[in-house]
């Protein structure tokens, strides 16, 4: 959904810079020596103007006028918007992949910093934290070779950040009453020693402190992706048991990335360049609300359901509704979730009965 806002702004940016190449082009010459007619040359821009928007609109690469100089600019500027928009097409699409990818570096990074906060622990002077140092699950961070392998290979350990870190340990873990009754516990028990290492990832580092701030300027969807580096934490923290195994196992990001990757990008570069009928769909069905009222995220958030529904036929039409309400419900605007149900209900008919929505084996499951 953020590529595909990303996108609509790029192409709003392409728009406009090309109205600005086509001012550019009957702007006066300040370095001619020759009499400039304004007048003319302002006639002639307004022409190359509206000649410009109709072919914008009507999807025309190439213009024909009578006038060559007005036909040459306005081809120039609808070349211009094709290369650009396609390399920002790509772009998106790239950074889309790589961005998913990047959630499992996080991951990574925020595990290594438990055991970099070990560390700190370690050599702090002024308070003794052989309660946390003897804490199971702090010694399984410590001896897990896939952390220290993936955190070296993914430059995700916090090595060359142990100032920072100490100065974390001491400001936010060491001032935390939780954790500073866990240290007068002489015999905590294992849920006792899951439960506070728990604590730590989710309130102090992943929670509303410094070093989830730290986290929020390194990384640009931190606010969505920290949830799910959340929920691979909180699994890893869960999973682990130290009676069985002094290695602590990680998780992946997914069962099968490259199942998943694909669906992503099916789903990317079908939404990203929609077909004129089904761009129409939401235009005849959003009428009655003014261009200006109706949140790009809503329209966005529509051309995702559209192209679910028409890719992949294994996915039941009521489930792919839900789960784009769900999405409008906690990004966009307070009625965002019953319009986008009103309208995707009316879309899926209608798709239905031009035959353009074909569904087959689990797809099948509760679309009447």
């Amino acid at each position: 959904m953020q590529s595909l806002f990303a996108l609509h702004q790029c192409k709003e940016a392409n728009h406009g810079l090309c109205l600005t190449l086509i001012t550019q082009r009957f702007a006066p010459d300040l370095n001619s020596m020759e009499v400039q007619n304004k007048e003319l040359l302002k006639e002639q821009r307004q022409i190359a103007y509206k000649v410009f928007e109709n072919a914008f609109a009507a999807e025309h690469g190439k213009v024909e006028h009578e006038e060559p100089k007005i036909e040459k600019v306005v081809n120039e500027a609808l070349e211009y918007y094709a290369k650009q928009t396609k390399r920002d097409v790509e772009n998106q699409r790239k950074n889309l992949v790589q961005d998913a990818e990047r959630i499992y570096d996080y991951y990574i990074s925020v595990l290594s910093l438990g055991v970099a906060i070990a560390e700190a622990a370690a050599t702090d002077k002024k308070l003794t934290h052989t309660g946390f140092l003897n804490n199971l699950w702090v010694k399984g961070l410590q001896n897990s070779e896939s952390l220290k392998k993936d955190s070296l290979k993914l430059n995700r350990h916090w090595n060359d950040k142990m100032d920072r870190v100490r100065v974390w340990f001491r400001d936010v873990i060491r001032t935390d009453d939780n954790y500073l009754e866990s240290l007068d516990r002489k015999t905590p028990t294992l849920e006792e020693q899951r439960k506070v290492v728990s604590h730590i990832f989710k309130k102090l580092i992943l929670g509303k402190t410094i070093i989830n701030d730290f986290f929020e300027e390194e990384v640009l969807h931190w606010a969505e992706d920290k949830e799910i580096v959340k929920g691979m934490v909180e699994k890893t923290i869960k999973t682990y048991d130290p009676q069985k195994s002094d290695q602590l196992g990680l998780m992946t990001l997914s069962l099968d990335w490259n199942d998943d990757k694909a669906f992503v990008e099916k789903l990317y570069n079908y939404a990203s360049d929609l077909p004129e009928e089904q761009s129409k769909l939401i235009a005849d069905n959003t009428r009655n609300w003014e261009v200006d009222r109706l949140p790009l995220t809503d329209r966005v958030i529509l051309e995702m359901a559209i192209a679910e529904l028409i890719t992949f036929p294994g996915i039941p039409v009521k489930v792919t509704i839900n789960e784009y309400i769900e999405l409008a419900k906690g990004y966009s605007t307070p009625k965002s979730r019953q319009f986008v149900n009103g309208i995707l209900d009316v879309i899926a008919k209608t798709l239905q009965e031009t035959g353009t929505l074909k569904k087959s084996g689990r797809g099948l499951i509760d679309n009447k």
